[in-house]
């Protein structure tokens, strides 16, 4: 979807239209959790603190988020995919990956599906979506941002290994901004640098990921589309209106926080084996800390436990904190047992 969260709102308050809009908070602590085309010009993107992005555009229209909303659009959504195939494998509310190559329709074109399934879109929703289509995920994930918004994009066969060579690597699916800045350090700024380069040069340098980065420079990309992509991680954190560094205050940040995820797993039978703790501090360095045990967390106790070690051994704080987060991961499977002791893991 084209800036889905700001394009509800402007089509649900007409007055919006045109406008630069961030959906968000607008206060200092804020955060952008999307913005409109007409903000992006300015240079405000999602994940912004608000501040900035008020900085870049004085004229800047803060919306607050409507997640009710937004879902159950997506569901619209969902809904016109599920019209085409069953093998959907959403990324988030308003994207996801499809597999046509077997479709409901019969249709023999991956394009001409995409096309319905936009003018489907626009036609309940009024809302605008962009499609890329290819022969594999990685392909197709680029595809679906060259003509944004409102836009479609092919990458066939013959085009992938020549269309991958020209991009830069910081426009790789799957590279972000630190495994960019340490390919150009290596000289790899283009996909023909990337595909210039030996399975062990790329193993040596990125790990696991060697083989995947040396795959996509040469348009390879095996993975499948996914109908029920496991999840692998439960989180949430907030913000904080003034920076924190007292641990009574710390600690009572954290008890919503723990609340909430641990509702979430309990509700939904997920049991995990690592716990981690994200701190954010005043100057935007941000810290993350695990703990993990043989066996799954199985209760809200055995969450709080290990969350308010790490905790700990972070204090005094080097500076104050500006956002705390949790998440649990490593899922154990259905019926596995869960002691509640947690172990020291080093």
């Amino acid at each position: 979807m084209d800036a889905f969260y700001a394009s509800v709102e402007q089509r649900d308050d007409p007055s919006l239209r045109g406008l630069p809009v961030a959906v968000g908070g607008s206060r200092e602590r804020g955060v952008v959790a999307a913005a409109s085309y007409e903000a992006r010009r300015f240079g405000v993107h999602s994940a912004m603190p608000s501040v900035t992005a008020r900085r870049r555009c004085p004229d800047l229209v803060f919306v607050k988020p409507r997640f009710e909303v937004y879902k159950a659009i997506s569901a619209e959504i969902r809904a016109v995919f599920a019209e085409h195939t069953a093998i959907i494998e959403p990324l988030s509310l308003d994207e996801a990956y499809l597999d046509v190559t077997e479709n409901i329709r019969g249709i023999a074109s991956a394009t001409a599906i995409a096309e319905a399934i936009r003018a489907e879109i626009r036609r309940r929703t009024g809302l605008t979506a962009s499609a890329g289509v290819s022969y594999n995920k990685f392909l197709a994930k680029i595809a679906s941002d060259q003509m944004k918004p409102d836009g479609l994009f092919v990458i066939t066969p013959a085009m992938g290994p020549g269309f991958v060579e020209t991009l830069p690597v910081k426009k790789f699916h799957g590279v972000g901004p630190a495994t960019a800045e340490r390919m150009h350090r290596l000289g790899l700024h283009t996909g023909a640098d990337l595909r210039a380069q030996t399975m062990e040069f790329l193993t040596a340098h990125f790990g696991k990921a060697g083989p995947y980065y040396h795959g996509i420079a040469r348009g390879i990309d095996h993975r499948p589309v996914r109908a029920n992509r496991e999840r692998k991680s439960v989180g949430s954190e907030t913000t904080f209106s003034n920076d924190l560094r007292e641990r009574e205050d710390l600690e009572a940040a954290l008890a919503p926080l723990i609340d909430k995820v641990w509702r979430h797993c309990e509700t939904h039978g997920l049991a995990g084996r690592t716990v981690t703790l994200k701190v954010k501090f005043a100057d935007f360095q941000q810290i993350t800390r695990a703990r993990s045990n043989a066996a799954p967390v199985a209760s809200r106790a055995a969450l709080e436990r290990p969350v308010l070690e790490l905790l700990q051994a972070l204090l005094p704080a080097p500076k104050g904190i500006r956002l705390l987060g949790v998440t649990v991961s490593s899922f154990a499977e259905p019926g596995e047992a869960a002691p509640v002791q947690f172990a020291l893991a080093l």
